[in-house]
This record gives structure tokens, sequence and C-alpha cells, in this order.
């Protein structure tokens, strides 16, 4: 084993990579922290997180507190000696207790070059951005809001037709290797030098709401595209029909003749053409409330939708 004991903190399939490729590189690690097991699928079972079926599977004590705020929630942590913490997606904050408990601190992996996207959601927001490059930043966390110090920091282009879930992917791998890089170079010299952000440069990825789902007609059909390409695989992105919700998973900017926001221009062999404020959007597979993912053509073969009918842009809740 390395010489360093190396926690862990993390919830996604994101995390686990980084967990696999940490254990892999034969570090020591305790304890893994993660977020208590959640209902999911269509009979809601309680399922664990990616991050504790691979501890598990690795037989390493798993701890979940619903919390870290209260002394009793990070007590049994905190009881067991570690070098450094490694945070990956964890998505519970760490008090400054839980930040000073590893002799070396906390490292965390954020998916953004950072000061760039800080926040909940920075692979979603940099792809509605239409950033043409994002990145990976393990930085020495502070109590602020991804604000601590740099340690290591590299790009990562993103391809013109990303989704969230092939760019998560990528970031994933990436994220794991320079933490494994880092671990490494910690436990040579015992020490990381690290760079303190810098004030210019500093956006907010603010977490995904339904608002941030529905598809507003009234964009360029450029920006509707990379909002449906950003909440692929989730939420998704959705538009209303009569009375039906249909999210959109494939769709494709396409030159148009001016026509009012949300308007159906044409129905092909090849999708469904609908106007936006801008261009055309031409959506190619889309899945009905309840239904399965299905070829935009069928959709419309099946409810009679012709040049001329009109998709709605207002969120679930009605907002």
């Amino acid at each position: 084993m390395k010489p360093l004991r190396v926690g862990f903190a993390g919830t996604p399939g994101f995390a686990a990579e980084a967990l696999a490729a940490i254990l892999d590189a034969g570090f020591a690690v305790p304890v893994v922290l993660t977020q208590p097991d959640r209902p999911r699928g269509r009979g809601l079972r309680l399922t664990p997180s990616a991050v504790k079926q691979l501890a598990s599977a690795r037989g390493i004590p798993v701890l979940q507190p619903s919390s870290l705020k209260a002394e009793g929630d990070r007590a049994e942590a905190l009881g067991i000696p570690l070098d450094v913490l490694v945070v990956a997606a964890y998505g519970l904050i760490l008090p400054q207790s839980v930040l000073s408990w590893p002799r070396f601190g906390a490292l965390n992996i954020h998916a953004s070059k950072l000061p760039r996207w800080r926040g909940a959601a920075p692979i979603q927001r940099s792809i509605m951005a239409g950033d043409a490059v994002t990145g990976i930043t393990v930085m020495q966390m502070d109590a602020g809001l991804d604000t601590g110090a740099v340690v290591d920091a590299v790009d990562l282009p993103i391809a013109p037709r990303e989704t969230a879930g092939t760019l998560t992917t990528r970031l994933a791998a990436l994220g794991a290797a320079r933490m494994v890089a880092t671990l490494e170079r910690l436990a040579r010299d015992f020490a990381l030098p690290a760079t303190p952000q810098p004030a210019e440069g500093v956006t907010y990825a603010a977490k995904i709401t339904q608002s941030d789902a529905a598809i507003d007609w009234t964009r360029t059909a450029v920006e509707i595209d990379r909002v449906i390409r950003a909440l692929d695989p989730a939420p998704g992105a959705y538009a209303r029909w009569a009375a039906d919700t249909v999210k959109v998973w494939g769709a494709q900017p396409t030159p148009s003749t001016v026509a009012t926001p949300g308007t159906v221009v044409a129905v092909h062999s090849d999708g469904v053409d609908v106007g936006c404020g801008e261009g055309a959007l031409r959506l190619r597979i889309v899945q009905p409330a309840g239904g399965k993912r299905m070829p935009a053509q069928a959709f419309a073969a099946g409810r009679a939708l012709t040049p001329g009918a009109r998709f709605e842009s207002r969120p679930i809740d009605g907002r």
C-alpha cells in the first residue's frame, strides 16, 4: 500500500470512477462516505449509490450520514485517522471540522476549469453556454463554494454534439487520472503546492430546475439544441403538446423560413421541424409521458401532427 490513508466522499458514477482508480493505484482507503440509499425506478426501491456499491464490493467500510452539520452525524467518521480526504460529487456540505479532519485536508475533483462554473451543475451549464472547452480542477477545499486553491487543472475540449452523458464519462476518467497523479505527488513529497483562484472569470453553475428543462421556443434553435444535449441523460428537456409532456432526446438545428416560435414547420421522414426564435429545430427522437423513446416522425403520425400545429413553452409546475 502507498504511504497515505485516503478517505473518500462521493456518490454517483462520476465519483465511483475516481474511487476505483485510487484503489487500483494501491492507496489504502479506510472509509468511504456516500449519501443514504435513495428510492429509484418504477418500484421506488431503495438503491445504494454507485460509490457504495463499489466500496462494498471492495470490502471498504461505508458511512452514510444524511447530514454532516451536527457533531453526532460526523463523530464516527472523525474518529478514523486520515492523511487526506478525496471528495467527488458527494452532494453534502462539508463543515470546517470535516475539512480539517485529515492531516493534509480535503481535495476535491471539480468538473470544470475553475473559477468558471463553480457550483452544482458545471457539466450541464458548460454545454448550455456553448463553451468550446471545459476541464478538471483538483483543488484544496475550503469553506467557500468551490473557492479553494488549485492543485491541478487540465483542459478538455467539448465535442460539437456533446451531451452531458458523454461529457461526464470523459471528465470522470480525466478526473480520476488527475487525482491519482495528485495523490502520487502527495505520497512522494508530503506537500502539494496550490495556487489561489483568480478573481476574474468566476461563473456559477446553478442546480438544474424544471424551468431549465422546459424548452423555450423563443430562444434560437442553437440555444435550444444545447439545452437538450445538456440535459441528456437527465432530467431531459421537454415541451408541451396538447395535454402531453414530451421529452426531446435527439434534435438538430436546421435552416427554416420565419415561423412563430413553437410552430410545426414541416413533418417528414427525418423528423419534425419546429420554428424557434431564430431558425428551426428538427426533432428526431422524442418520448411522450409514460411512453418509450420513438422517432419524432412516428410521434407526429400517431397524433396527426401537421404543419401549423404548435408546441407550448410551459414548465410542468405551470409557472
